[in-house]
């Protein structure tokens, strides 16, 4: 039996799997297009939830795969994350604060709006 990971992860933690990049990791981005133009984490897929529920199962792996999700303040990719795991997708986590928090943390580069 496998153990469930917690529906969030912390930016610091986020950061340190993606610097791993283990086979078959996603990182997916649920904020809008305008907002994703303005900053993103490099090799993020762009899934807005607008039509998160139309496309995350023709666009994301199986469902076995990790998936991390971000937006602005983690409040959409929380939601997101809630849908994909209902799914069946177990492993997708939604990041703690979104990109804003990311950017006070993580990397002060990525631009805040």
């Amino acid at each position: 039996m496998s153990l469930l990971l917690p529906l969030e992860i912390d930016p610091e933690a986020a950061q340190a799997l993606l610097a791993e990049m283990p086979a078959g990791l996603v990182l997916a981005d649920v904020r809008e297009p305008d907002e994703h133009a303005i900053c993103r984490l490099e090799g993020a897929t762009l899934l807005p939830l607008t039509t998160f529920a139309d496309t995350a199962r023709e666009r994301l792996p199986e469902r076995g795969a990790r998936i991390l999700l971000y937006c602005h303040h983690g409040m959409r990719s929380l939601r997101a994350a809630e849908y994909l795991r209902s799914l069946g997708y177990e492993n997708a986590q939604s990041i703690t604060g979104g990109i804003d928090r990311w950017s006070q943390e993580i990397d002060p580069e990525v631009p805040r709006y």
